[in-house]
């Protein structure tokens, strides 16, 4: 991507998240729909949103069939957002699908049809709709944003859609009681779809439900009408998923984790549903994409020289502070060094209480974005949460060296920013050893 054009892309971050469907549609409209080009499936939720979308794009891509995926947000490249086939879009594609909805963006600016500036998320949604129309896909799996009713990926008119996991997340946009928070993911329940629903807690699953009723939507409770056998081995979920439709497995899951055995109940009562829809997929497949999805900075263990290891995860908020947690008692009772970075707008106090009895040490550091917490301010959160000798290392590559002084295995989390930052510098390390 030249810098000018990439520039002025990111230049719309300054318009912050503007929730509403009017400046979508207007873009959607003045591209000829492109939206409408594909089948497309919506994954929403708390957690877990973006591995389901891993899953179900993998099994579709294991049928054969020409599937994309949208994701928000990257960790490096903007272009990691953009999956086609196995792999991101090339930048001169990405290029060229920006350009064409900036320059959208600009005649219906000038035409007074759209009254404000297009905000970031609205226009790389936009882009991701041209750039799979001009790829001819077949089948789009589109992982929503922020919340769901107001998000700019709810212009889509899905053949089935699930919500994973509801949480507090966001709260500022979303609401501050799990009620609230799930009538904005049930915003995505279209009429006549099915939704596939993960374990929610009751309050937020009796919202979901009655939006669904009130659309005429078809329900599917996967933590109900389905069972998945576990058995965990070297941190991955070996699981046998009986559905009322079929059984799966045993097959162990690509991605790591317990937490990831419901990921892949939903993800299968997904595939199950589009296949309903005429998305047919096969038993084989749907395995097979269990197997091999890849969804980074999740549980991603990443091995360095002399046997010493980073296990990187994004662990943003309380939810994925437990999932993160429970992998860590399991596997990790020698108890790592954690080096931690989290945003300003994130519950600091939650993430690090659920992770600080797990960890022998802290080093607080920070994302290079001003989004983040500076790291002798969490530093300071950090010693008022009980760890005494939490210090701070402002440098997140410097951090995790410091780290993985004090032991072979590092554990990197709080933040997806964070994740971002260190990953590339990680793998390129991992690849030299």
């Amino acid at each position: 991507m030249t810098s000018q054009l990439f520039d002025r892309l990111f230049a719309l971050e300054t318009f912050g998240i503007k929730l509403g469907l009017d400046n979508i549609t207007s873009l959607c409209a003045g591209l000829g729909h492109p939206e409408c080009s594909f089948t497309s499936l919506h994954v929403a939720g708390t957690n877990g949103k973006g591995s389901v979308t891993a899953m179900v794009h993998a099994a579709l891509r294991a049928e054969g069939v020409h599937a994309a995926r949208y994701t928000s947000p990257h960790l490096a490249e903007l272009n990691e957002r953009f999956v086609i086939g196995d792999r991101p879009v090339e930048t001169a594609a990405l290029e060229s699908a920006v350009d064409e909805v900036l320059a959208c963006a600009d005649r219906l600016r000038a035409g007074g049809v759209l009254p404000v500036q297009p905000t970031f998320f609205e226009a790389t949604t936009a882009a991701a709709f041209e750039l799979f129309r001009r790829a001819k896909i077949e089948v789009a799996v589109i992982e929503v944003g922020l919340g769901g009713r107001f998000d700019a990926t709810n212009v889509i008119s899905p053949a089935a859609g699930a919500i994973t996991t509801i949480d507090f997340d966001h709260q500022q946009h979303l609401g501050h009681t799990l009620d609230s928070i799930a009538f904005e993911k049930a915003g995505i329940v279209k009429p006549g779809m099915t939704v596939v629903l993960g374990a929610l807690p009751p309050e937020a699953r009796d919202v979901i439900a009655r939006v669904a009723a009130e659309r005429g939507a078809t329900l599917r409770e996967s933590a109900v009408d389905s069972r998945c056998t576990t058995q965990m081995i070297d941190g991955r979920a070996r699981v046998t998923i009986e559905t009322p439709h079929a059984s799966y497995g045993p097959v162990t899951l690509g991605l790591r984790g317990e937490h990831q055995a419901q990921n892949a109940v939903v993800a299968v009562r997904l595939l199950e549903s589009a296949g309903e829809r005429g998305v047919r997929i096969s038993r084989g497949a749907i395995e097979r994409g269990l197997a091999q999805a890849e969804w980074p900075a999740r549980l991603e263990l990443i091995q360095l020289d002399g046997d010493r290891q980073v296990l990187l995860d994004a662990a943003h908020n309380p939810e994925g502070a437990r999932a993160l947690a429970a992998y860590l008692t399991r596997w990790h009772p020698e108890r790592p060094p954690l080096v931690i970075g989290v945003m300003r707008d994130k519950n600091v106090q939650d993430i690090i209480g659920t992770l600080l009895p797990h960890v022998s040490s802290v080093i607080a550091t920070a994302a290079p974005t001003p989004r983040a917490i500076p790291a002798g301010d969490l530093a300071q959160h950090l010693r008022a949460a009980g760890a005494a000798d939490a210090v701070a290392e402002a440098d997140a590559a410097r951090a995790i060296d410091r780290a993985l002084e004090r032991a072979p295995l590092v554990v990197v989390a709080g933040s997806i920013f964070l994740a971002g930052a260190v990953r590339d510098g990680l793998r390129r390390r991992a690849i030299l050893r």
